[in-house]
């Protein structure tokens, strides 16, 4: 059977949520049309040549297209030689044009913001400013213009904005999130009055002095023509969930650690799916399933792509990263570890990352170990080291704490295991979302997430494994699409990844995901980093303000979570307080349990945070925390 052409892509794949490029371009085929002859700039003229148009009436006249604000432009920029394209022949990787008089009157603002609707930021060129240019507003760098990422968000060059009063892409927190130092300890705007912190074992106290270490990301200066920078509020709009009320109030979502919310895009492409695509995959010679294979199978490459894995064959769909550790640790682990084996995990890991591999250990008479923390939540790489023999078998930490938010050296820690004969298996539930991942260069064996900690649907996750590994595993469940060939007397399987996609899988989710990255992509991981550690640093700078709260993981590396705990509080109640504001978070062990234990406590808070997070958000959090603390205008439950 001939597989039918790619239907053409959805309207929800439209970059950052924009409206129909094709759509766009027919309207403003249409109104040149009608204009006097000249009003219009020849093809292929520079843009400073003529008066460029504003695009937001014919966007505002499209049904179903978010409306805009004064600040979207097409770009203006005088000294530019990038040529106008022919109307009516526009496509999601060329700018459409519209007319502006009052544009041709402006002089060029170097602290402006221009908008293209349809380049992805990685089609802009990088233009990095001598030390003597002049300060313009920064611009995200793309992903791939910076260095090697493995695994350390300490190890990101260059995210630190230009110190432009009240400019940047962090308004008028610019100039805050560029001071030297911004925590407790050396920053005077967040030093608040001295409390009472919630009480701790002498060995689980921590300095906060220790904080001014703390890493923070750097901008690169870009020429800013085709490029946008990261506006939190803009993101928001993508998220329908986010224009919710809460109690009366607008939501404000801080539960990310949790699940993310899914954006516009990804719920119209679960929507297409079903409307038109839905079928079983790879083995019915229809036109249904031509499509549903064909979106299944590009969601895969997608993954691989987004994570740099060498291949497609390397990337195998679980339902999320809980199944994928269970999956390791039966088909890998029961062939590959026997009595008096060792397993060593990390004193940070979730549940998820403990359970399977003390029931292994359980099974097989292995031996499970543990590498300690230290008072900040960073786990100390000697005692570590120490803990890895000829007899580890395989080591199995989180990429980033979902308690603690510590992010750990991923790439250092895998070239140790390695050394001493081990595989590697990295937990990336939390990374994921955060942070740039590239397996290759990080060196792991197998790297595990979940598709609704990035903003796709629930049910869908990733187990990537290196492709000898895998190779060498035997499947984990029998069933369909997992065999080449089936007797009474033997069966044949299928090699990776379909050895261990036994029965239908979730089919529609995966495509969700490949959607989500999609979204990821065209902002650029890299960036989202970028704007999550600015929001990090100013949440905890807020956080340390209200009386009797002490923060509960202070690593050096640290991602987006911001656990405390609340002087005379418990967090089951903070939480529900909080829930009356219209503020979501959590607040329990966090499926945790040790790690907390490991500082004395049961339970914390656990705000969270996620690309479309901003100032506003964490303002009302701290807000709603000191009226709780001095009881004006929230009841606690």
């Amino acid at each position: 059977m001939s597989t039918p052409e790619p239907s053409a892509p959805h309207p929800a794949s439209a970059p950052l949520g924009a409206p129909d490029v094709d759509a766009i371009a027919r309207l403003a085929n249409a109104l040149f049309s009608a204009l006097p002859n000249g009003a219009v700039p020849e093809p292929g003229a520079a843009l400073g040549s003529a008066p460029l148009f504003a695009v937001e009436p014919l966007l505002n006249a499209i049904p179903g297209t978010p409306p805009l604000t004064p600040s979207l432009k097409p770009n203006h920029n005088p000294g530019s030689a990038s040529p106008i394209p022919t109307i009516g022949a526009a496509r999601p990787s060329a700018p459409v044009f519209a007319l502006d008089p009052k544009l041709a009157a402006e002089p060029p603002h170097p602290a402006a913001a221009p908008l293209d609707l349809t380049v992805p930021l990685e089609a802009t060129p990088v233009a990095l400013p001598s030390a003597s240019a002049p300060a313009v507003q920064p611009a995200f760098a793309r992903e791939t213009d910076l260095a090697a990422l493995p695994g350390r968000l300490g190890e990101v060059r260059s995210f630190v904005p230009p110190d432009v009063a009240g400019g940047g892409p962090f308004g008028a927190n610019a100039a805050a999130a560029a001071a030297p130092l911004y925590f407790l300890a050396d920053n005077p705007l967040a030093r608040p009055t001295p409390v009472a912190a919630p009480s701790l074992a002498p060995r689980e106290a921590f300095d906060l002095a220790g904080l001014a270490a703390q890493h923070r990301p750097e901008v690169h200066v870009l020429d800013l023509s085709g490029t946008r920078p990261f506006d939190a509020h803009l993101f928001k709009r993508d998220f329908p969930i986010l224009q919710e009320t809460v109690n009366g109030r607008p939501l404000v979502w801080l539960d990310n650690g949790a699940t993310t919310q899914k954006p516009r895009c990804v719920i119209d492409r679960l929507v297409q799916f079903y409307t038109h695509e839905n079928s079983n995959i790879h083995r019915a010679a229809h036109t249904l399933a031509a499509r549903s294979t064909d979106a299944y199978e590009a969601a895969r490459d997608k993954v691989r792509g987004f994570i740099n894995a060498p291949s497609v064959k390397d990337i195998v769909f679980v339902r999320g990263a809980t199944e994928a550790i269970n999956l390791v640790a039966q088909a890998w682990g029961r062939r590959n570890v026997g009595e008096g084996d060792e397993i060593v995990v990390s004193h940070l890991e979730h549940h998820a990352n403990i359970v399977p591999w003390q029931q292994l250990a359980a099974e097989t008479g292995a031996r499970l170990r543990v590498a300690p923390v230290d008072d900040h939540g960073q786990i100390l790489l000697d005692e570590y080291e120490k803990l890895l023999g000829p007899k580890t078998r395989i080591v199995a930490f989180t990429q980033v704490s979902n308690a603690l938010g510590t992010v750990t050296p991923v790439a250092e820690m895998t070239a140790l295991a390695h050394r001493a004969g081990a595989k590697v298996l990295v937990d990336g539930a939390q990374g994921i979302c955060h942070l740039p991942v590239d397996v290759q260069a990080l060196d792991v064996d197998f790297y595990a997430f979940s598709g609704h900690k990035m903003f796709a649907p629930t049910g869908i996750g990733v187990l990537y494994g290196k492709a000898d590994v895998l190779e060498a595993m035997p499947p984990w469940q029998g069933g369909g699409n997992m065999i080449a060939d089936v007797t009474f007397e033997k069966t044949v399987f299928q090699g990776p990844p379909d050895r261990f996609e036994a029965g239908t899988g979730n089919i529609a989710d995966a495509v969700g995901l490949g959607a989500a990255i999609d979204y990821l992509s065209r902002i650029g991981m890299a960036n989202i980093a970028a704007h999550e550690h600015e929001l990090l640093a100013y949440g905890t700078e807020q956080l340390l303000t209200v009386p009797g709260l002490k923060l509960i993981g202070t690593a050096r590396d640290k991602a987006g979570i911001l656990s405390f705990g609340l002087d005379g509080c418990r967090s089951e109640d903070v939480g529900k307080a909080l829930d009356r504001e219209g503020i979501a978070v959590r607040a329990g062990h966090h499926c945790a349990q040790p790690i907390l234990r490991r500082f004395g406590l049961e339970t914390t808070v656990r705000p969270s945070l996620a690309l479309y997070n901003t100032h506003d958000d964490i303002d009302a959090l701290v807000d709603a925390l000191r009226r709780l603390q001095t009881g004006r205008g929230v009841k606690w439950g």
